[in-house]
């Protein structure tokens, strides 16, 4: 009954969430006469009359399967692009898809091949080889604004043509990669095995409507190289398969098997080789004996590292009839993919595969500039025809207007404006001193009014035609000083005033007749006496000025002179038993000794503790010029105590940084120490988090810029740091909050310098338990990355609002680390979200520090990132909460760092992620 239940309350989420995708679902029927709803599938579709005004709607003879989609196509001209626009959420992620059927050819005609481009990327040339083939073009991607366009251009031969243009948009968590912000993923395979026909499954049987092909379909080089002895098998039992990517159950249900031993498989890959997503889905759908077992491991020729991991189906899934997908988040993969699955040899059972899905890394090229576009778009609002205002799109990609030209640049930049005799009406745009790749502006024959526009930034400006308007005002005095400017037409308009001289004397072809109020004449009456006056009183002005300036250093100088020696008075020695026994890190005199006397009078006696830390307890203080301390006493008198005294006062008189709460001053007497810290209005992290007597007050933006402030100090610790020093002690009670809610690390008594040229210190594992980085606890070598393991712990109370260590949370999993990671490996973040939380955050920014908190507390240091990585994750999630991405790049030389990073499904084909540098992807390497 509990498996009965369990399989009800899934179907039932299934159903749930497939109503609400098919509400999102966008099918256009490209030439269709009407719009219609699907009886094989129930799906609605739209005819696209209302959504592009170009092309004929073409009858196809013997359509694919008797779709009524693949009844007509529409087909466009040849002279230029013609694009459909679909609407988007930025940032969420989509499947889009296009189709081509083009049915049987006229007389002796051609096949069309042609350019499919997404916005300005180029998504695939369409090569139609067999007329009722029908031809399926995917594309993953996140929506990098509200809309998107699909563009068909540039064919060789034939004409651009399209049958159907669908839009699906994806589970939160689906198809992430480190890369989106720069690439998108072209859908190269996506193999159904085992299948029990040709027929492809696709929505009803998946949710999203993927297009799971079937390993049946017989193609030139289309899965070829089949092993000996491959068998089918299948299942009608229920398959768990709630994981991220949610193939359907279908999908999961057939096999194939190697009886054998082996599984191998050829297939061709259109457009490569190239870098490239990659998974394989497993589930164990035959019975195993009692002393029966299903391993082994993935071969490929002449990369033997590929072949590391063993697959134990049962094993990684957490039982029979459940899904395990691991994946490559970046492979180098060739045109021809040839792969095998070999038993180990201690398996009974040879290999099973039940599909996989490759995705191309297509890297997304810029559009137009924007403020060239801004231009253009406002020279189109000033006419009232409409066949050259109204071509749509990008101006230069994949193909330029009519009436401009473009530059080859990544960013591209108009060149050129021709709109001679359009009915232009109203004044030139101002914004036209943007456009600094401009060289030649034709607005002449138009009714153009007002004044001749700033135009002295356009210096690649040659060719500038404005006559016949009615442009008023003076010539700009700019024109005559133009570096590139070679002609000059602004006859026959109404412009008054005189002519800048540098336009006479012919080095530019220049004509204005036609305009009356315009002359030659140049009024210098009293020039040279304006001009004389002007320059002594500026010279004037600057000595004034000058002997201030010396004044006033010499002032500050003596200042600084006399308060050096008040303070070399007033200041105490540190004496011998702390900076002799402490090394040499003192000798640098930084620290400011701060005496008993003082610290009980600024304190009250110690009379009010505010806290207490792995140091001591900690007091509040306020000296006599009115700044507020805290002042931490060391409770631990013994010669490790003392160390820790001598480590922190040592370390923290030669760092500072904004982000690391400051050492004001140390004191050292008979019976004492202590350190003495700015004091911090707003007390821990923790108890902002975790504190049940005080209502929560940090709202997820909050708790953002915290994570960053926090990670910031850690980074210059690790990199800012010469010896780098690692914290050792990262933990929600060791964040403070100063006044402004501006986070700082602090209590580095057990902080450590890592040696130059060494990876790691050994030391004896010290820290708190529940942030403690078991690796560093097993081995004994301390490294950067128990820091990061720590801080991972940090991210996950931020989300989650939980303690590290809680039986009562987390049961039998006891920590916060098992718990989060089983959650989120399966896409179920919104479970770990704390309740104050949600209803007031948006849940890819939530996914985004998720992830990186999972690679944070990796078993092993060398799978964590970097604290860069970390704070480029985290600045990540503020654009997306604040809902203002920028200019963020993923492909720059700044993203090398995020190179470490890997998918969260880590157990098998375990690549290391490319180094995205010289907007580029390069091949992955051990």
């Amino acid at each position: 009954m509990g498996l009965f239940s369990h399989f009800l309350v899934s179907f039932l989420c299934l159903i749930t969430t497939t109503l609400c995708q098919v509400t999102e679902f966008i099918s256009i029927d490209c030439g269709g006469t009407s719009n219609y709803t699907d009886s094989r599938t129930g799906l609605q579709w739209i005819s696209d009359t209302g959504a592009i005004s170009y092309g004929k709607s073409v009858q196809v003879e013997n359509p694919y399967g008797g779709w009524l989609q693949y009844q007509q196509r529409r087909d466009f001209p040849t002279e230029s692009k013609y694009c459909y626009t679909l609407k988007t959420e930025e940032r969420r992620r989509y499947l889009v898809r296009a189709t081509f059927q083009y049915g049987s050819l006229e007389s002796e005609g051609t096949y069309p091949k042609f350019q499919l481009y997404l916005d300005a990327t180029k998504w695939a040339t369409v090569t139609v080889l067999e007329s009722a083939r029908v031809y399926v073009k995917e594309m993953i991607i996140r929506a990098p604004s509200s809309s998107i366009d699909v563009c068909l251009c540039c064919a060789t031969t034939g004409s651009p043509f399209i049958s159907t243009l669908e839009l699906r948009p994806l589970n939160l968590s689906m198809y992430a990669t480190d890369f989106e912000d720069g690439f998108f993923l072209k859908v190269s395979a996506r193999v159904n095995f085992g299948a029990p026909s040709e027929d492809p499954i696709r929505y009803p049987d998946d949710p999203y409507d993927r297009i799971w092909e079937s390993d049946l379909v017989k193609r030139q080089n289309y899965l070829v190289g089949v092993a000996p002895g491959t068998e089918r098998v299948n299942t009608s039992k229920q398959i768990d398969v709630r994981t991220r990517e949610y193939p359907p159950v279908k999908v999961m249900q057939t096999a194939v098997v190697g009886t054998r031993g082996r599984l191998s498989y050829r297939l061709n890959l259109e457009d490569f080789p190239a870098n490239a997503r990659a998974y394989a889905f497993f589930a164990e759908i035959e019975e195993l004996g009692v002393n029966e077992t299903r391993k082994f491991r993935m071969e490929r020729p002449y990369l033997p590292d590929y072949s590391n991991a063993v697959v134990n189906i049962a094993e990684n899934a957490n039982g029979s009839y459940s899904l395990y997908e691991p994946s490559y988040m970046n492979v180098t993969m060739d045109f021809v993919l040839s792969f095998s699955f070999v038993k180990t040899r201690d398996s009974t059972r040879g290999p099973l595969l039940s599909a996989i899905e490759i995705s191309k890394y297509v890297q997304i090229a810029p559009k137009t500039d924007k403020g060239d576009v801004t231009v253009l778009n406002a020279l189109c609002a000033m006419s009232t025809e409409s066949a050259w205002s109204n071509e749509g799109r990008d101006p230069c990609v994949p193909a330029h207007w009519s009436w401009v030209a473009c530059s080859p640049t990544t960013t591209p930049r108009i060149t050129k404006i021709t709109l001679s005799g359009k009915n232009l009406n109203g004044v030139i745009p101002s914004e036209l001193k943007n456009m600094e790749g401009l060289t030649e502006l034709w607005l002449d024959g138009n009714y153009l009014t007002g004044p001749i526009p700033d135009m002295s930034n356009l210096i690649s400006l040659k060719i500038v035609h404005l006559e016949n308007n009615r442009l008023t005002g003076p010539l700009p005095s700019y024109l005559g000083s133009l570096p590139s400017l070679q002609e000059l037409h602004v006859q026959n308009n109404l412009l008054s005033g005189e002519i800048p001289p540098a336009l006479l004397t012919g080095k530019v072809i220049f004509n204005y007749e036609g305009n009356s109020k315009l002359h030659k004449e140049a009024h210098k009456t009293h020039f040279k006496l304006i001009l004389g006056a002007s320059v002594g009183l500026l010279a004037l002005l600057l000595v004034l000025c000058i002997g201030s300036l010396f004044l006033l250093c010499n002032t500050r100088r003596k200042e600084s002179q006399s308060k050096r020696s008040s303070l070399r008075t007033s200041t105490k020695a540190s004496t011998s038993y702390s900076i002799a026994r402490g090394g040499n890190l003192m000798d640098e005199g930084v620290a400011c000794y701060i005496s008993l006397s003082d610290l009980e009078e600024a304190t009250k006696n110690f009379a009010k503790q505010i806290g207490r830390g792995s140091f001591g307890p900690v007091y509040y203080g306020k000296m006599p010029d009115g700044k507020e301390i805290a002042v931490k006493i060391m409770a631990d008198s013994s010669s490790h105590g003392t160390q820790q005294f001598v480590t922190e006062v040592a370390l923290l008189s030669r760092i500072h940084h904004r982000n690391l709460v400051p050492l004001i001053g140390y004191c050292e007497d008979e019976h004492q120490h202590l350190l003495v810290y700015e004091y911090m209005h707003n007390g821990t992290l923790r108890n902002h988090i975790h504190d049940s007597t005080n209502q929560k007050c940090l709202d997820w933006l909050g708790r953002l810029y915290v994570a960053e402030d926090a990670a910031k100090g850690l980074e210059y610790l690790h990199t800012g740091c010469n010896p780098s020093i690692i914290h050792r002690d990262v933990k929600t009670s060791n964040i403070l909050l100063d006044i402004n809610m501006r986070a700082k690390v602090s209590d580095f008594g057990l902080s450590r310098q890592a040696e130059e040229d060494l990876t790691h210190v050994s030391s004896v594992a010290r820290g708190t338990v529940g942030y403690l980085d078991p690796e560093y606890y097993a081995n004994q070598q301390l490294t950067e990355k128990s820091d990061v393991y720590s801080f991972g712990i940090v991210l996950l109370e931020l989300i989650s609002g939980r303690k590290p260590v809680s039986p009562e949370d987390y049961g039998a999993e006891w920590n916060i680390v098992h718990w989060a990671r089983s959650l989120i490996c399966n896409g179920d973040v919104i479970s770990i979200v704390d309740p104050f939380l949600l209803g007031n955050v948006k849940i890819e920014s939530i996914w985004r520090i998720a992830e990186i908190a999972i690679l944070c507390v990796e078993q092993h240091g060398t799978s964590r990132p970097k604290m860069q990585e970390i704070i480029l994750a985290i600045q990540d999630a503020i654009k997306i909460e604040r809902g203002n991405e920028g200019d963020h790049k993923a492909c720059s030389g700044s993203s090398k760092g995020q190179s470490s990073r890997k998918t969260l499904l880590t157990n098998f084909l375990d690549i290391e992620s490319p180094d995205l540098s010289n907007d580029c992807l390069v091949p992955s390497a051990r």
